[in-house]
C-alpha cells in the first residue's frame, strides 16, 4: 500500500557534515565480535521499547567511485533523525568501521561486503547488548534498512515490535542491477520481508533508491512518500511515536 506522507510535512535545511551535535545523547563504543561499533544514546526505562537507529552504508566510495579507506558518514542525515526521537530509550548505531576503525576493518566490510554474515552477526551483538530484553524497534536508514532487516531474519528471538526503514535499499541484487554497479558478492541478501509489523518511507526525489525500486520490494507493506525529500535530505522528517 502507497501512501502520501501526512499533509503539513514540511522539510527544513541540513546540517553540513560533521557539524551535528550528539551531546543530548551518551557515546558509547560496544566490542561486537570483531568490531567495535560507535553508539550514541539515551536509555532511561528499563521496561518501554528502545528505537535503534542503524545508520546507512556511509562514505563507502569517493566521487571517483572508489573505495575510500574509512567509511564514516559525511552526512547527518540519520543522526538527525535519531535526535528529533525526544522518548526515554533512544540509540543511533553506526556500522561496523565508521567512526571507529577496529583492528579486523578491511574495504571489503564497506563495499563487496557490507552485508556480509559476519557484519551482520555483529551488528545483531550490539542491537541485543541495548536492547537489555526491552522491545525493540528497529529503524534503518539507505543501507541500514537491509541490515536491519536481515538482523529480523536471523535472530527472530528478538522481540522487534516494529521495523521501520528510511530511503531503504532492501534488495541489494536488485540494487546493483539497476544501476550497473558490481554485485555485491561477499553479502548476504534479504529474500521475503521479515514478517513484523512495518513501514516504509522514500523520499519523492530519492535517486539513490529510486521509488520504482521501493514499490517493487515492499510487498504489499506499507510504504509512505515523503514529498520533496531526496536520499540524504528529509528535513524535518521524525518517525518517533509512529506505532
Amino acid at each position: 500500500m502507497i501512501k502520501q506522507i501526512w499533509p503539513g510535512f514540511v522539510l527544513v535545511g541540513c546540517a553540513g557534515v560533521d557539524t551535528i551535535n550528539m551531546d543530548s545523547l551518551t557515546y558509547r563504543e560496544i566490542s561486537a565480535g570483531d568490531y567495535t561499533i560507535v553508539s550514541w544514546g539515551r536509555l532511561t526505562n528499563s521496561t518501554e521499547p528502545v528505537y535503534i537507529y542503524i545508520e546507512g552504508d556511509g562514505h563507502a566510495f569517493n566521487a571517483s567511485g572508489r573505495p575510500t579507506s574509512d567509511p564514516t558518514p559525511r552526512g547527518t542525515t540519520m543522526r538527525e533523525i535519531a535526535l528529533r526521537d525526544h522518548g526515554s530509550n533512544v540509540v543511533y548505531l553506526a556500522r561496523p568501521c565508521q567512526f571507529v576503525l577496529s583492528d579486523k576493518c578491511s574495504v571489503t566490510d564497506w563495499t563487496s561486503g557490507r552485508f556480509s554474515s559476519q557484519i551482520i552477526e555483529s551488528m545483531s551483538i550490539a542491537v541485543k547488548d541495548i536492547a537489555q530484553n526491552r522491545p525493540i524497534v528497529l529503524i534503518g536508514y539507505s543501507g541500514g534498512a537491509l541490515v536491519s532487516g536481515l538482523i529480523i531474519h536471523k535472530h527472530p528471538e528478538l522481540n522487534v515490535r516494529k521495523w521501520v526503514t528510511i530511503a531503504g535499499v532492501l534488495n541489494h541484487a536488485d540494487w546493483t542491477e539497476y544501476f550497473g554497479d558490481r554485485p555485491l558478492s561477499h553479502s548476504l541478501n534479504l529474500g521475503a520481508l521479515p514478517r513484523v509489523p512495518q513501514v516504509h518511507y522514500v523520499g519523492e526525489n530519492d535517486k539513490i533508491v529510486p521509488l520504482e525500486l521501493s514499490t517493487k520490494w515492499i510487498d504489499g507493506a506499507l510504504l509512505y512518500i515523503v514529498p520533496g525529500a531526496s536520499h540524504d535530505d528529509f528535513g524535518g522528517f521524525s518517525v518517533f511515536g509512529d506505532e
